[in-house]
């Protein structure tokens, strides 16, 4: 959309000018009266108060009105467009951010929570996800690039298998419809999300006893955690940014239930 309008404007300026250049040379018009009568010419407006008199002058009066009305009909469509599509996107993003917001309500807090108890090297998040209502555009950019270099260190046996498959089980429905949810299918990253979930899901429910594994079976299952872990991290980290900035009520709750802050708590101190 953008670079349709880019090209319409380079063309409707080149012959913006060539009408003007041409109306004082051939016409003997002022720099004035060259772009009054080339824009009202192009514009279909043709108030009749000042017209060519030379044959050139016509011919190129002609010339820009073939050219020149549709150029300048389609950057006015353009315009609309582009004002039109980002309203529908900011609606699309708006309905995105509140099927993310009960995820993470509803599920997504709750497998962090979980997965923080796996984490090898949590003590590093501890410090780069303390988030705070200080926090501005280059907090969050610093805290994406360092979870960006961070190294997920999953150890199944610091956590509880069985629980996390109760968690996601008991979540069946909510997982179900967000991947039916045609809003959610455009968030690539998320249904990146979603898909893991299943699939660790699946991995789990598939094995009778999750308290005996092979070493190998176990460090499956571990690579499985771990790519779960890393997508919804930054998804958590998106979501947070995106309330800070729009919806403090929501940041302020999740902040106090972050599980990145061992200091959290849901009582509201000032």
């Amino acid at each position: 959309m953008k670079f349709r309008l880019k090209i319409y404007s380079a063309i409707f300026i080149v012959l913006l000018s060539i009408g003007i250049s041409g109306f004082m040379l051939f016409e003997n018009m002022s720099l004035i009266n060259a772009i009054y009568f080339s824009i009202v010419t192009m514009a279909t407006v043709g108030y009749g108060d000042i017209h060519p008199k030379t044959e050139i002058g016509k011919i190129l009066t002609i010339i820009i009105i073939i050219g020149g009305v549709g150029t300048f009909l389609s950057i006015v469509a353009s315009i609309t467009d582009v004002f039109v599509n980002r309203r529908e996107e900011k609606i699309r993003q708006e309905k995105v951010n509140m099927v993310l917001g009960l995820f993470f309500s509803e599920m997504g807090n709750d497998l962090l929570k979980h997965f923080v108890q796996f984490d090898h090297e949590v003590d590093g998040l501890y410090k780069n996800l303390k988030i705070s209502t200080e926090w501005e555009n280059e907090e969050f950019n610093n805290a994406y690039q360092l979870l960006k270099k961070h190294r997920v260190s999953i150890n199944s046996h610091k956590g509880d298998l069985a629980a996390l498959l109760t968690c996601m089980q008991s979540r069946a429905d909510l997982l179900l419809r967000l991947i039916e949810n045609p809003t959610i299918q455009e968030h690539e990253h998320f249904t990146e999300l979603l898909r893991a979930i299943f699939h660790l899901r699946d991995e789990l429910s598939h094995r009778n006893n999750l308290s005996e594994l092979l070493d190998s079976d176990r460090k499956h299952l571990e690579g499985d955690i771990s790519r779960v872990y890393k997508l919804l991290i930054f998804e958590w980290l998106r979501y947070l940014r995106y309330i800070k900035k729009n919806y403090g009520y929501l940041f302020s709750l999740a902040i106090r239930t972050n599980p990145f802050d061992p200091e959290a708590t849901i009582a509201v101190k000032n």
